[in-house]
């Protein structure tokens, strides 16, 4: 089209070339975005985990805002964003939920998101219009399916029902179709209340619980063979990945690549990508 707008001395094929570039753009870059994704989970499924931190309805409320992040990013780049279990916070937000993200490198891409996100902005549940600073955690690890061995005994299992909570619907807070199975010798707990059916309920749980056992597994094992990477940031309050912050100014910055946005509000519809790959140029070389 090029070489028939030169030689036709012809204008008019220039916005077709024009968008055929932007769309040719578009394709390498997202080919480039693939090729960084290697490791050996990357292509799985994931469950992200979003936890509220200290200052009650504050954080419960970032928390939410952050869920929804997480939600309008999967829903525009192709992800199933199935939420399996939450929290409510107390009287606004969230104290904490889970989210299975089904769908192509969907490990590999939001293993980034792993960390403490902080939040600066005049609160909206201040009267006196003050400037409030909040902390949520984000927790990603991959979905693991049957082919992979983790051997967990039954007695080793405590599994508890309880009534689904939530907002609206037939099924809640009627009947005890919840369930949540700890795993006593290491602690960890998953839950699940996104279905109708108590079994089902229970399989999905088994299914989170074989996945986060396995991540520990897996962590110890780069543990012995690297002591666990020295760059990568512990998940702990003081030691935020990113800010976004909306008050003197609107600025979202990720502090491990210096990658920063001025649209706060682009971000919280789900606009991370830039975040991403530039922590996947960054960090997944290593």
């Amino acid at each position: 089209m090029i070489w028939l707008a030169q030689s036709e001395n012809e204008e008019s094929f220039l916005p077709e070339i024009n968008k055929e570039i932007s769309e040719l753009n578009k394709a390498v870059e997202e080919a480039e975005f693939k090729s960084m994704l290697s490791g050996k989970d990357d292509s799985r499924n994931c469950i992200l985990t979003i936890h509220s931190g200290a200052g009650g309805t504050e954080s419960q409320d970032w928390a939410e805002m952050l869920m929804r992040m997480y939600v309008r990013w999967g829903e525009q780049n192709g992800y199933k964003m199935i939420l399996v279990d939450i929290l409510e916070g107390d009287g606004a937000g969230i104290k904490s939920a889970t989210i299975e993200v089904e769908g192509e490198y969907a490990y590999g891409y939001l293993k980034a998101e792993n960390g403490v996100h902080r939040l600066v902005r005049i609160s909206p549940f201040d009267a006196n219009k003050r400037r409030h600073t909040s902390f949520a955690s984000v927790f990603v690890i991959p979905e693991i399916d049957d082919t992979i061995e983790i051997d967990i005994n039954p007695a080793d299992l405590r599994i508890d029902t309880y009534r689904s909570g939530g907002k609206g619907g037939q099924n809640v807070n009627k009947v005890e179709t919840a369930v949540r199975i700890t795993h006593i010798p290491s602690g960890v707990v998953a839950a699940c209340q996104s279905e109708r059916s108590q079994l089902q309920n229970r399989t999905n749980a088994m299914k989170m619980l074989r996945s986060k056992l396995y991540q520990i597994e897996r962590e110890k094992l780069e543990a012995e063979q690297d002591e666990i990477e020295k760059s990568k940031m512990k998940i702990e309050w003081g030691s935020q990945i990113r800010s976004y912050v909306f008050h003197p100014y609107n600025m979202v910055k990720d502090h491990r690549t210096n990658e920063e946005t001025s649209d706060v509000f682009g971000v919280m519809d789900g606009d991370i990508n830039k975040f991403i790959k530039a922590y996947l140029l960054k960090f997944n070389q290593q």
